[in-house]
């Protein structure tokens, strides 16, 4: 579905990524975990087409997006889904208007066409009866499904997660994850998961690639990567055990 070939990344004299190489095959959910500074967002920014890599290849379906114009592109982006870091709600629309956007702006769908489908993704991801409620009258949880659901109205092949957890509390954090695994099984769609939380990352990866100054230093499934002899790789399972031990 994804495949990255030599893909380079400089923000003036500072080199970002540094020769990345990954395929994501269609319908896995792959995780992609890295300290902070570590390349992991600009990735996810370039595999979208908001950016452009110095140099490599990024191909989706077949199709390399680097050479692409922005109408290209734009038609690429059709197939894609994005669930962004703080939701990205339009705060004066309605639930149901910030769900329904995306339709009204790049599909000919009639006005009934489009609230059955805000009623059918909003249903999927728990959140029923909410489309004339206001962002600002949502819990963070609530908000991040309300992105979601935007994000799957268009029936994507792909779904980009930035940071899904972020801000939030940890029982909500693992409704989030049950929902992305759901989400997954449901629509069979290829799940591209940016964070730092290893916790999360175990419980819904496929499998997980790891960046680290640039570089992607492991790609493998959750098992293997426990097994990993590498100290990086380590160091965030430490990261974890410690955090679990310090929970009251």
């Amino acid at each position: 579905m994804i495949k990255l070939v030599g893909i380079r990344k400089s923000f003036g004299e500072k080199e970002v990524l540094k020769g990345i190489d990954l395929t994501i095959k269609a319908g896995e959910t792959l995780v992609i975990i890295g300290g902070s500074g570590s390349g992991k967002s600009t990735l996810l920014r370039l595999m979208i087409g908001l950016i452009k890599p110095t140099g490599g290849k990024i191909l989706i379906d077949g199709a390399d997006t680097v050479p692409m114009t922005e109408e290209e592109l734009d038609r690429v982006r059709l197939r894609m889904g994005m669930v962004f870091q703080y939701s990205a709600l339009f705060d004066s629309m309605t639930v149901g208007d910030n769900v329904a956007f995306g339709l009204r702006e790049h599909t000919k769908k009639s006005e009934l066409e489009i609230a059955a489908i805000v009623r059918e993704k909003l249903h999927l991801v728990g959140l029923g009866g909410v489309e004339d409620m206001m962002p600002s009258e949502l819990s963070g949880g609530m908000k991040k499904r309300v992105s979601l659901a935007r994000a799957i109205a268009f029936e994507p092949s792909i779904i980009f997660y930035d940071e899904p957890s972020s801000g939030l509390d940890p029982l909500m954090t693992e409704k989030i994850d049950e929902l992305i695994v759901n989400t997954q099984k449901a629509l069979g769609v290829t799940s591209v998961v940016v964070t730092h939380d290893m916790a999360s990352a175990c419980r819904i990866a496929d499998r997980i690639a790891m960046l680290c100054d640039g570089y992607m230093i492991a790609v493998d499934t959750v098992g293997r990567f426990k097994e990993s002899k590498d100290a990086r790789v380590q160091a965030f399972f430490h990261a974890l055990r410690t955090a679990k031990e310090a929970k009251p």
